[in-house]
C-alpha cells in the first residue's frame, strides 16, 4: 500500500552554479548537480566540506545565495521529496503515531493512515512496537521510525543525512538494509557520508565535496577503482587535509 499513488516523476533534481555562505563564511560555492532517477547518489567527504548543507537546500530548508534548484520533471500535487537526519526527532506520541504524523498532514484519512503505518513499520522491522512511545526506543530503533515515516510518504527522492553516523555496526546494517529496500521500491536516494565502507556498499555513484565545492562525480566503481583527483586520492587514504 503506497501513501502516494503512481505520478509522475519530478527528477530530474538540477542544482545550477548555487553558493551558500553564512556568517561571512563561504559553505558551498558554485556547486553544479543533477540528480537523475533510480541511481543511488552518495555525497562523499570529509567533515566541513558543506555536505549536510547541500541536502537541506535540496530539500528547501534553506536557501541558496545564488543559483537555483529546480526540479524539472513532472510535480505531483505531493511534496516529492523527504529527509531524514543524522539524529530524528521523535514526537511525543507513539511509534505508529509518528509514521502517521506526515500522513495527516497529507491529507489521508485515519484508516488508511493505520494501514500504511503499519505496513512501513514492518517493513523495518518495528511493527511489534507500534504502540511504545516513540522517545523510549534506541537511537538505532528510532532511525527506523524516521526512515518508516519518511517512506509511509511514498517520495520520489530521500536525502539522507548520514543516518548512521552514531549507530552501532548492527544497527547501520539494517539502516542500509531498509534504504536499500526503499531503492528498490523506486525511491530516488541522496545520501551523504564520510565513511568509505558505507559509500561502497550503497552507492552507484559518488559526488565527492571538497571545501564546498565539486571536485569529482563519477559511478562508484570507477571512483573507487582510480579517483581522477588528489583530494579524492588523499580522502581515500584517510591524508586529506581539512
Amino acid at each position: 500500500m503506497n501513501a502516494v499513488h503512481a505520478r509522475p516523476s519530478p527528477l530530474p533534481l538540477a542544482l545550477r552554479d548555487v553558493s551558500f555562505a553564512a556568517g561571512g563564511v563561504t559553505i558551498l560555492e558554485r556547486v553544479t548537480l543533477t540528480l537523475q532517477a533510480g541511481t543511488r547518489t552518495v555525497i562523499l567527504g570529509p567533515n566541513g566540506a558543506g555536505k549536510s548543507v547541500l541536502l537541506r537546500l535540496c530539500h528547501e530548508l534553506l536557501r541558496p545565495g545564488g543559483g537555483t534548484i529546480a526540479w524539472e520533471g513532472t510535480l505531483g500535487r505531493r511534496r516529492p521529496d523527504a529527509m531524514v537526519f543524522q539524529r530524528p526527532v521523535m514526537l511525543r506520541r507513539s511509534v505508529r503515531g509518528n509514521v502517521e504524523y506526515g500522513l495527516k498532514l497529507a491529507g489521508v484519512g485515519a484508516a488508511e493512515r493505520r494501514a500504511i503505518a503499519l505496513e512501513r513499520l514492518g517493513a523495518v522491522g518495528l511493527a511489534h512496537l507500534a504502540a511504545r512511545p516513540a522517545r523510549r526506543l534506541s537511537g538505532g530503533e528510532q532511525q527506523r521510525v524516521a526512515l518508516a515515516r519518511a517512506w509511509a510518504l511514498d517520495p520520489a527522492v530521500l536525502f539522507l543525512d548520514e543516518p548512521t553516523a552514531s549507530l552501532d555496526p548492527a544497527a547501520t546494517r539494517l539502516v542500509e538494509a531498509i534504504v536499500q529496500a526503499m531503492n528498490r521500491a523506486g525511491t530516488k536516494i541522496v545520501m551523504t557520508t564520510h565513511d568509505l565502507g558505507q559509500a561502497r556498499r550503497l552507492a552507484d555513484e559518488i559526488v565527492f565535496l571538497h571545501r564546498g565545492r565539486i571536485v569529482e562525480h563519477a559511478p562508484a566503481a570507477e571512483f573507487f577503482a582510480a579517483p581522477r583527483s588528489y583530494e579524492a586520492t588523499a580522502f581515500m587514504r584517510g591524508e586529506l587535509p581539512v
